[in-house]
C-alpha cells in the first residue's frame, strides 16, 4: 500500500535544473536510499517530500493520516530552547498527554472532589497506556544519552554543530511516524553509534527514505536505491552493491543504444548524400525520419570524477612524535604519546567524538602546539590537510578564482597540463558554476571544491579529517580510487567503516583520557576482534570461585561479628540471584523487541551489574574479616 505519491516534480534554481518531471511512490514499510552527486538536488527532493519546500511543478500526495518525521542536513533550531523543550515540541503527542496528566494531578491535590478532572484524568490514563506515554521522558533521556547528549537543560545555542544535529536526529527518531526522512543521519556519529542507529532503523515499522554516504548502511538497511542523475530519477532494487551492478548494466545498455542510434543515422545520412532521383512519398517520409533522427538527443555518458594522484618524493623520515601531551581545560586528549609515522604508512584513526582525533591531526599538521613533547616533520614532507571545517574556503570568492589562487595550470601524473577550468569540470563543476560565489554552493559542493584544492598541490603526506561528511557516494568512490594509487603517507580520522576498510591497513584506537592503542589491520578486522573479545570475556566469578581475599586483620577489630556473618551468608545467596537475573536479561536482549523494551532491558542490566559489583565488594570485605578469625 502506497503512503505517498509524487507526480512530475520539477525544481530549478536560477538557470540550474535540479530535476525535471520526476515521479515515484513510497510504499508502507519501504526502505529507500537516495544517492547522487552533490548538487544534484537530493536534499531539495527530501524537503519537497517532507512538505518543507514547494516544487516548481508537480505535486506530492500523502495518504490520509500519514505522519512524517524529518531530519534536515542543517536543522533550523531555536537557540533559546533547552534540549528538553526542543525534544517535546512539534509532534510530541505523548509528552503533551503526560504534561496534561501532571497538571490534572496537581489540580486534584487541591480539589480532590473535582469529578470532571477525575474523569479527564481517567481518560488521559487510558490514552497514555495505549500510546506508551508513561515512558516518554525516560525514552527521550535514553536516546539522547546514546547519542552522547547528556545535559537536557542546556540551551541549543550552547551546543556544537554536531551536538545539535544529534539532538535533531533524536527528535526525528523519538516520535511515531509512518515515513521517516533522514538527510545524512550518520554525520557526526562515531562507528559504534552508527551500528546502534542501524539497529534502531532496521526495527522501525516506518517507511524509510534517507540520504547517506555510508555504503554499509546502504547495503545493510535499504531495499531500494534511487539515484538522481542528470535531472532524472533512476530506481534500482537492492542496496549499494546491487545498485553498482545494475547501473553498470544500464550504462552498457545506454552505450549500446547510442552506438545503434549512430549507426542508423550514419547509414541514413549516406543514403541522403547519394541524392536519389525521383523520390516519391516513401522517399519523402524517409527524409523526414532522418531529420527527426538527427534531432533526437542521445544519452550523454555519465560524468565521472577521476582523481589523478600526483605527489612529490618523500624521504624515509616523515613525522615523529615523542612524549607528546595535549589537554584542553581538564580533558586530557594525548598523554605522553610517542608515535612514528613512516613513508607509505596508511593509518586510520578511530574512536568516539571528543577524544582527540582531530587534535592529533592538527599537531601533525603544525596547526596546534603540544603542551609538552616534540613533533618533528621530515624535510621532504609536503603535507596537505583536508580538515572537517573546510577552513580554507572563502565565501565571497568565485569558484574558479579559488582554484586559480592555488595554480593557474596543473600538471597531472601522466604529464598532461590542465587549466583551472578543466580541473573544475573534472571535479563535476559545470562551466556555468565556475563563476558562482563559493557561499552559494551546497554543503557537498563546498566539500568537493575543498577536496580539489587539497589534492592539487601534489602532497606526499595526506591528512583527512572525517572526509565522508557531506561528500556524496560517487565522490567518495573517486577519492578511494585516488588513495588506492597514492604512493605517499596517508592518515585518516573517520567514522566511515567502508572508507577505512578500503584505504588503511592499521588503526590508532582512541579510547579517551589520553589512552591510545594500535591495531594492525582494517576496521572490520578490528570490529570482529573486539566482538570476539567481548564474547569470550568471562562473567564475574561466584564467591566460591573467587580468589580468597588476603589474610589481614583490620586495625582495631578482632574478627567478624555474628551480624556480619549472617550478612555474609545472605550476600552469597543475593549474588546468585543477581547473576541469574543478569543472565536472563542478557538472553532477552538477543530477542526481537521494540526500542523502548530494549532500552528498559539495557537499563535494568546496567543497574543489575552495578548492584552485583557492590555485592561482590561487600562480600570480599566480610570474607576477609571471616578469614581473619578462622
Amino acid at each position: 500500500m502506497q503512503i505517498l505519491s509524487a507526480e512530475t516534480l520539477s525544481k530549478q534554481y536560477d538557470t540550474r535544473i535540479l530535476f525535471n518531471g520526476v515521479s515515484f511512490g513510497i510504499a508502507q514499510g519501504a526502505r529507500i536510499g537516495l544517492i547522487g552527486v552533490n548538487g544534484s538536488g537530493k536534499s531539495t527532493l527530501l524537503k519537497i517530500v517532507a512538505g518543507r519546500e514547494e516544487p516548481d511543478q508537480g505535486r506530492v500526495t500523502l495518504r490520509s493520516g500519514t505522519r512524517i518525521a524529518y531530519l534536515a542536513q542543517q536543522p533550523v533550531m531555536d537557540a533559546e530552547l533547552t534540549v528538553r523543550d526542543y525534544m517535546f515540541t512539534g509532534a510530541g503527542e505523548r509528552r503533551h498527554l503526560l504534561a496534561q496528566y501532571e497538571t490534572l494531578v496537581a489540580q486534584l491535590e487541591n480539589e480532590p472532589d473535582n469529578s470532571a478532572a477525575l474523569e479527564q484524568l481517567s481518560e488521559l490514563s487510558t490514552q497514555l497506556d495505549a500510546g506508551g506515554g508513561w515512558d516518554a521522558d525516560m525514552e527521550v533521556e535514553a536516546i539522547l544519552t546514546r547519542l552522547d547528549v547528556s545535559d537536557l537543560d542546556r540551551r541549543l545555542g550552547e551546543l556544537s554543530g554536531g551536538q545539535r544535529r544529534r539532538v535533531a536526529l533524536a527528535h526525528a527518531l523519538i516520535e511515531p511516524a509512518d515515513l521517516l526522512i533522514l538527510d545524512e543521519p550518520t554525520n557526526h556519529l562515531d562507528a559504534d553509534t552508527v551500528d546502534w542507529l542501524e539497529t534502531v532503523l532496521a526495527r522501525t515499522p516506518a517507511a524509510l527514505l534517507l540520504i547517506t554516504h555510508d555504503r554499509y548502511v546502504l547495503d545493510r538497511l535499504v531495499t531500494q536505491t534511487w539515484e538522481l542523475d542528470g535531472g532524472g530519477l533512476y530506481q534500482y532494487e537492492g542496496g549499494y552493491s546491487t545498485f553498482l551492478e545494475q547501473k553498470l548494466a544500464r550504462n552498457a545498455q545506454r552505450a549500446l543504444d547510442n552506438a545503434r542510434h549512430k549507426s542508423i543515422l550514419r547509414r541514413e545520412l549516406a543514403w541522403l548524400q547519394q541524392g536519389p532521383q525521383g523520390r516519391g512519398t516513401k522517399q519523402n517520409a524517409r527524409v523526414e525520419r532522418i531529420m527527426a533522427l538527427r534531432e533526437t538527443p542521445t544519452d550523454a555518458p555519465d560524468r565521472e570524477l577521476v582523481l589523478t594522484p600526483i605527489s612529490q618524493r618523500l624521504g624515509t623520515r616523515v613525522v615523529e612524535l615523542e612524549h607528546v601531551t595535549k589537554q584542553y581545560d581538564e580533558r586530557v586528549l594525548l598523554d605522553n604519546l610517542t608515535l612514528s609515522i613512516g613513508r607509505g604508512d596508511r593509518i586510520g584513526i578511530v574512536g568516539p567524538n571528543g577524544v582527540g582525533k582531530s587534535t592529533l591531526l592538527n599537531l601533525v599538521a603544525g596547526r596546534h602546539q603540544a603542551d609538552s613533547g616534540i613533533v618533528e616533520r621530515g624535510e621532504t614532507v609536503h603535507l596537505a590537510y583536508y580538515d572537517q571545517e573546510s577552513t580554507a574556503l572563502v565565501d565571497n570568492m568565485r569558484v574558479i578564482d579559488y582554484v586559480k589562487e592555488g595554480a593557474e595550470l596543473i600538471r597531472t601524473a601522466d604529464g598532461e597540463v590542465v587549466t583551472a577550468g578543466q580541473m573544475l569540470e573534472q571535479f563535476l563543476f559545470a562551466p556555468q558554476m565556475h563563476y558562482a560565489l563559493i557561499g552559494t554552493l551546497s554543503g557537498g559542493e563546498r566539500r568537493r571544491l575543498y577536496l580539489l584544492r587539497t589534492l592539487m598541490f601534489a602532497p606526499n603526506v595526506l591528512l583527512l579529517d572525517e572526509p565522508s561528511n557531506d561528500l556524496d557516494v560517487q565522490t567518495l568512490a573517486a577519492l578511494e580510487a585516488y588513495l588506492d594509487n597514492f604512493a605517499g603517507t596517508l592518515v585518516i580520522a573517520s567514522h566511515d567503516r567502508y572508507l577505512l576498510d578500503r584505504t588503511v591497513d592499521q588503526l590508532l584506537v582512541f579510547e579517551g583520557e589520553g589512552r591510545i592503542r594500535t591495531f594492525p589491520g582494517s576496521y572490520s578486522a578490528y570490529a570482529a576482534a573486539r566482538a570476539q573479545q567481548r564474547a569470550h570475556t568471562p562473567p564475574p566469578r561466584r564467591p566460591a570461585e573467587r580468589e580468597a581475599p588476603p589474610k589481614r586483620q583490620p586495625e582495631g577489630r578482632r574478627g567478624i561479628s555474628f551480624k556480619e556473618r549472617k550478612e555474609l551468608a545472605s550476600l552469597e545467596a543475593r549474588i546468585g540471584e543477581l547473576e541469574a537475573r543478569q543472565a536472563d536479561l542478557n538472553a532477552k536482549l538477543t530477542q526481537p523487541a521494540s526500542y523502548t523494551e530494549l532500552q528498559q532491558l539495557s537499563e535494568k542490566l546496567s543497574a543489575t551489574g552495578v548492584e552485583l559489583e557492590r555485592a561482590f565488594e561487600r562480600w570480599a570485605e566480610l570474607a576477609a574479616l571471616a578469614e581473619g578469625t578462622a
